[in-house]
């Protein structure tokens, strides 16, 4: 099969959601109380206010964050790394932004570039963002294997950002049998209901612990897949709800 490399088969990982990117909670209230149900195997939820925490205090993103991290789930705000381009002193801002506003629990960083010449520059935003809260949670979101360096720093690497066409098809860095699962996060666009039980195999194989799988495509680049909920939610919910899986 394709997506196996020689990397040694990781066989009961359990796996978790993580959602990377709703609608804002104005224009999609149904799908954030349905994230809030008890139950739901969710590892976190990322905010984007506006492509960021935003210009000021938001009281709906306020509510959904809140009724999240009072039912136990971790909130994520939405850093852009803008593949390295942003001022370290925007994301500065930034930061102190989610957590002054919506006492976010960690950071998911946006478009984080994954070369070797970029690393000392990702290691000082996860300095800053631990100084300004040393428990938080740092996912950086690559869409792709970085080079090894970047598990030493962060909670989790987003190693897998694409279409089902794709990811069946993947490969798994070698370096990454040296993690635990639940460092690794897969988000997985276009994949149809029935074939929702092979992509969680993949995923579960090759190691991610963490992972989103949707329906939603994003028509050749045109649209974000990520926004709305999958039409098949409540299957996608189910299958990870069982557990171990292998």
């Amino acid at each position: 099969m394709p997506h196996l490399t020689s990397a040694p088969a990781v066989t009961g990982v359990r796996t978790a959601i993580g959602v990377p990117d709703y609608a804002h909670p104005l224009t999609a209230p149904a799908q954030w109380a349905e994230l809030a149900r008890p139950g739901t195997p969710l590892d976190w939820v990322v905010l984007n206010v506006a492509a960021g925490p935003g210009a000021c205090p938001d009281p709906h993103c306020l509510e959904a964050a809140g009724r999240l991290r009072n039912g136990g789930v971790r909130v994520l705000g939405h850093l852009d790394l803008a593949h390295g381009r942003r001022p370290f002193a925007d994301l500065v801002s930034d930061a102190h932004r989610h957590l002054d506003w919506y006492r976010v629990d960690g950071f998911l960083l946006e478009r984080c570039p994954g070369d070797r010449t970029a690393l000392p520059e990702v290691r000082r935003v996860i300095g800053m963002l631990r100084a300004l809260a040393g428990d938080t949670h740092v996912v950086l979101g690559h869409g792709s294997h970085p080079c090894p360096g970047y598990a030493e720093n962060a909670d989790q690497l987003v190693t897998f950002r694409g279409s089902w066409a794709d990811y069946r098809w993947s490969q798994v860095a070698e370096w990454t049998a040296d993690h635990p699962a639940e460092r690794f996060c897969h988000f997985v666009h276009g994949v149809p209901r029935g074939h929702l039980e092979e992509a969680l195999r993949i995923a579960r194989w090759q190691g991610a612990g963490t992972i989103y799988l949707t329906d939603r495509t994003d028509h050749g680049g045109r649209a974000n897949p990520w926004e709305t909920m999958p039409g098949h939610w409540d299957e996608f919910v189910s299958r990870v709800g069982t557990g171990v899986s292998e």
